[in-house]
C-alpha cells in the first residue's frame, strides 16, 4: 500500500517501504504532498525524487537499483572526443552554467525521454524547480553555438553530490557536450558521483551503471555532509579535466582508439 502524504510537515516514509522490483510500480514510495523547495530538499537528501504526469498527484520514487555515473567512469567515445575538440576550438561555441535555466527546463519538458510517452516535467514541476534554482540549489549546464542555446541539462547540487534530472538537444551531441562539461566541473570540485535515477541505454553507453539502493543511499549521505560548491561557473580550462591538453590526440582529428 502506498503512503499518502496528508500534511506538509509529514516526512517521507522510509525508502525500504517503496514498492519492490517486479511490482506494478517498482520504486514508488509515496503520493501527495506539496512540491516546494523544502520538500524537494528533504526528498533528494533521502535519494527520493518526484515523477508524475499531468492530472496525477505528486508521486515520490526511490527505485532499487539506482542508476548512477561515477565521474571517473565517464566514457568519452572517439566521436565525442572529436566533437569536443571542434567545439573547444571554435570561439562561437561555449558552455555556460545557469545563464538560461528556465529555457533549459522548458526545453527538457518539451523533449521526449527514452521509454516514456509524453513529458514528465509538468508545469508544477517547472515552477518548483525554477523556484529552487532561484534559491541556489538547481543548476543548468548549457551548450551554446553562435549565441543559440542548442542543448543542455539540469540537476541539483547538494554537498558534493549532483542529482541529474533531464537533458535536451537541438543539435547532434549538444546534450552530450553539456554532460561532458558537467563531468569536468564535477572533477574540478571534488564531486565524484552523479545520480541518474533510472537505467537507460543512453546513460549506460556513457558509463552509467546501477547500484543497490542501500549502497546509493550510503554514498549520498556521506557526500551531503561535505561542504557545498559555492561558485557555479564554467571555464574553458575545465575541459582539461576530461582530456588533458598535453595529450596529442585531444585537439586533433584523429581521436583515440
Amino acid at each position: 500500500m502506498i503512503h499518502w502524504l496528508r500534511d506538509a510537515s509529514e516526512p517521507l516514509p522510509d525508502t525500504r517501504l517503496a514498492l519492490p522490483p517486479g511490482s506494478e510500480a517498482p520504486g514508488l514510495l509515496a503520493a501527495g504532498g506539496e512540491l516546494n523547495p523544502a520538500r524537494l530538499a528533504e526528498a533528494y537528501s533521502k535519494g527520493v525524487f518526484p515523477w508524475y504526469s499531468e492530472g496525477q498527484p505528486v508521486l515520490w520514487w526511490s527505485p532499487d537499483p539506482r542508476m548512477v555515473l561515477w565521474v571517473d567512469e565517464f566514457k568519452l567515445t572517439r566521436s565525442l572526443r572529436k566533437t569536443i575538440a571542434r567545439f573547444t576550438r571554435s570561439p562561437s561555441c561555449e558552455v555556460r552554467i545557469d545563464s538560461a535555466f528556465e529555457q533549459v527546463i522548458r526545453a527538457c519538458a518539451a523533449s521526449p525521454r527514452e521509454g516514456q510517452d509524453g513529458t514528465w516535467i509538468v508545469p508544477d514541476m517547472v515552477q518548483a524547480y525554477t523556484h529552487w534554482h532561484a534559491l541556489g540549489a538547481v543548476h543548468s549546464f548549457e551548450t551554446w553555438i553562435d549565441g543559440e542555446l542548442v542543448g543542455g541539462l539540469y540537476g541539483i547540487g547538494m554537498g558534493r553530490m549532483f542529482f541529474g534530472e533531464s537533458m535536451f538537444s537541438r543539435r547532434t551531441d549538444a546534450s552530450k557536450i553539456a554532460l561532458a562539461a558537467l563531468v569536468c566541473f564535477c572533477r574540478e570540485h571534488g564531486i565524484d558521483l552523479i545520480d541518474c535515477q533510472q537505467h537507460t541505454d543512453h546513460l549506460a553507453s556513457m558509463g552509467g551503471r546501477e547500484l543497490p539502493r542501500s549502497v546509493f543511499e550510503a554514498a549520498i549521505a556521506a557526500r551531503l555532509r561535505a561542504p557545498p560548491v559555492t561558485t557555479w561557473n564554467y571555464h574553458q580550462r575545465l575541459w582539461a579535466r576530461l582530456v588533458p591538453p598535453s595529450a596529442p590526440e585531444v585537439f586533433s582529428d584523429e581521436g583515440r582508439p
